[in-house]
């Protein structure tokens, strides 16, 4: 998610508030002191999900990665661990505390090495490899009974209507993390192009790739801002590290040539295969090469990381960017500052020649998973305190005591008599609170609040009015043009860790793709070249990976 994580954090500490306890059927005296039914001991209270804390107070051990604090708090003591054991009746004890995600995983691997206890509730980093050390450490417990138990409805809804979210977790047919949830669709790619250059040119939607070039042709040569050809760039992409990023990617491209690239996807007869091998890729190399000879594409784009890439579209000298619905936070701001009068819209994606069409999607809706230590004295307390976030954080009610924050005097207070949540006003205004799990998340609760917005509709939540005061129109619009195209969208079906291929061969194979796509592209290497990259890919081991890989998928998704 790149950017917008780090732009969406603010809002949701702003947005996502918490109202009274939920009351659904997975509560009541459902926790007992004997057998959980997961083939673990737990402690909790036959109260505990009535009560909605635990009484007397626990201890948990958990990781809490770096976070700020303000008004001389500390990890010691801080609002957020005050309101846990206020709230919750939980309190840490020999809790992790990791200086960064480099040496969260360095102590990761040295206490596993060593044999070191781990912490009750463990934060697993997104690396298939060390997610599968974890499991076969003997340390954790499968979560799936506790998870059927414990979990609030919000969350099993989810898993059951995404079961792909336990792909990356599921080892010997049992599911060994719990899913931490995200948006669904944030990050689904579609193309912002400039609009005043759009209406002064009378240009229409493009519908085609076709249209496309005719808009870049146009974009170049016949400038609305008179800028020389020589200066204009129409298309911001990033070849860099990989095409199929974040920003300025070119998963979108390639799909419209029948398949997303450097992603697993589903061939006609189910079995998966490597979209960057498939026979379509070819014809988007050779797109790709023209428009580099054109001028259409800069020819710094295979040194440029994603963040420069938007910096082609923010300056003026492109035209097109292809971005998630966030770009109006980010680095769309810089555009307006920068060239004065421009405008941006978010345009569908379009149809290659033979009228193929699609992005990447990552639709499991998670974040992070955490891992149950077998030893933890209460194994459900990490479940208990994601739901009471789900049902209380993630979606409030107006007139609930935490309606406009998460705690007054940090992230809202009474100024002038009025309860306000701009950090302008509020002195001292702080809202990273140290979460165990994140912000709460309700997969699609935000693409589909603004499309609310986008179709005129009234604000009416509390977080449908944070939503309507802190994103812009064009973000409204952007998600209603990602959520009109859902079914383009093409899942990456391989989420599991390295293959044993993949572990000797893989680094090779990616370093061979991008180097011959980026010759290609920049005429360097013919066309054709892109057969004997097949051949070669196949011989060097992946032929062997698409075998394992779909041995794998065959693994998980058997009934």
């Amino acid at each position: 998610m790149g950017k917008f994580k780090k732009l969406l954090l603010p809002l949701i500490a702003l947005t996502l508030i918490v109202s009274a306890c939920g009351k659904d059927d997975n509560k009541g005296s459902t926790a007992d002191k004997g057998k959980d039914g997961a083939g673990v001991t737990t402690n909790a209270p036959e109260t505990v999900f009535e009560k909605g804390k635990y009484d007397p107070p626990i201890e948990i051990s958990t990781i809490i990665m770096p976070k700020e604090y303000t008004k001389g708090e500390s990890k010691e003591n801080n609002v957020h661990d005050r309101w846990m054991l206020e709230t919750l009746g939980m309190k840490h004890k020999n809790t992790w505390y990791p200086a960064g995600d480099a040496q969260y995983r360095q102590q990761l691997q040295l206490a596993l090495t060593s044999g070191e206890k781990l912490p009750d509730f463990v934060m697993v980093p997104s690396d298939p490899v060390l997610t599968n050390q974890l499991i076969d450490s003997g340390q954790f417990l499968p979560i799936e009974e506790l998870f059927e138990k414990y979990a609030t409805q919000i969350w099993k809804d989810h898993a059951k209507e995404n079961p792909e979210l336990w792909y990356p977790f599921t080892k010997d047919g049992k599911k060994w993390n719990l899913p931490i949830l995200e948006y669904t669709d944030n990050d689904d790619t579609i193309l912002w192009l400039r609009e005043d250059w759009m209406t002064k040119l009378k240009l229409e939607a493009p519908k085609t790739i076709a249209d496309l070039e005719n808009i870049m042709d146009k974009f170049k040569n016949q400038n609305p801002d008179g800028l020389a050809p020589k200066d204009v760039y129409p298309l911001a992409i990033s070849m860099k590290g990989k095409t199929n990023t974040w920003m300025g990617g070119l998963d979108w491209f390639f799909g419209a040539y029948g398949a997303v690239n450097e992603q697993w996807n589903k061939d006609a007869n189910g079995n998966l295969e490597y979209g960057s091998v498939n026979p379509g890729t070819k014809q988007a190399l050779a797109k790709l090469q023209e428009w580099m000879e054109k001028g259409y594409i800069h020819p710094d784009s295979a040194l440029w990381a994603e963040d420069k890439a938007a910096e082609n579209w923010t300056k003026g000298s492109a035209g097109i960017l292809p971005g998630a619905n966030w770009v109006p936070d980010w680095p769309a701001p810089d555009l307006i500052k920068n060239v004065p009068g421009s405008e941006y819209k978010a345009y569908p994606i379009p149809a290659g020649p033979d009228g193929h069409i699609g992005t990447k999607w990552q639709n499991s809706g998670v974040n992070s998973s955490f891992m149950i230590n077998k030893d933890a004295k209460n194994p459900e307390a990490i479940i208990l305190y994601y739901n009471y976030l789900l049902e209380n954080l993630a979606d409030p009610t107006a007139g609930s005591k935490y309606e406009y924050g998460f705690a007054q005097g940090y992230d809202w207070d009474m100024v002038d008599g009025k309860p306000t949540t701009d950090k302008e006003k509020i002195e001292g205004f702080f809202d990273k609170f140290p979460y165990i799990t994140g912000p709460a998340r309700i997969p699609n609760l935000y693409m589909s609040t603004l499309v609310k917005l986008a179709n005129g509709e009234e604000a009416k939540t509390p977080y449908e009015k944070q939503i309507a005061t802190f994103r812009k129109p064009e973000n409204w619009y952007a998600a209603k043009v990602v959520m009109s195209q859902l079914d383009i969208r093409k899942q990456n079906y391989f989420t599991g860790a390295a293959t044993p291929t993949m572990i000797t061969k893989w680094n090779l194979l990616n370093q061979s793709e991008l180097e011959t796509f980026n010759k290609i592209v920049y005429g360097k290497l013919p066309v054709d070249a892109f057969d004997e990259f097949v051949k070669s890919w196949n011989a060097n081991g992946g032929e062997q990976i698409t075998k394992e890989v779909n041995e794998w998928y065959q693994s998980v998704t058997k009934k």
